[in-house]
């Protein structure tokens, strides 16, 4: 897909530098013809319209994703976007504390499962990159 005003091209790159190219292939050449038009429009409108934006650096969005990520319980896309996080500059100790500040204010359910599926995202993306991520800066 492409758009006129470049919101898709530049989805595109953004996702493939938050997410990785990898995923994001799976993602779209794995979509359906029912499913693809919900890849495109996530691809222009969540990482090229809205992520595109100078506003908020891409780490600070990692932050808002996982809180509010957490918050529904999405525990798929929270375990995305963890992995996200570790790319755009987050560390373990940032992560663990957006979720205990997600127990504090969504409660502690929404933290545990949260924890949870940070805790496999970190190990996932420890085997992804072969190296142990650092717990801070």
């Amino acid at each position: 897909m492409s758009t006129s005003d470049g919101r898709f091209e530049q989805g595109i790159e953004i996702r493939r530098a938050v997410l990785g190219a990898e995923h994001v292939a799976r993602s779209l050449d794995g979509a359906s013809e029912f499913g693809r038009p919900l890849q495109d429009f996530v691809t222009e409108s969540c990482w090229g319209a809205v992520g595109g934006r100078d506003g908020l650096r891409r780490q600070t969005r990692s932050i808002i994703n996982i809180a509010l990520l957490s918050a529904l319980n999405r525990q798929h896309e929270l375990g995305v976007h963890v992995r996200g996080a570790l790319r755009n500059g987050c560390t373990v100790e940032e992560i663990r504390e957006i979720i205990l500040q997600v127990a504090v204010y969504c409660g502690v359910p929404a933290a545990i499962e949260a924890n949870r599926t940070a805790e496999a995202a970190l190990r996932d993306y420890e085997r992804e990159v072969a190296q142990p991520v650092a717990d801070s800066p």
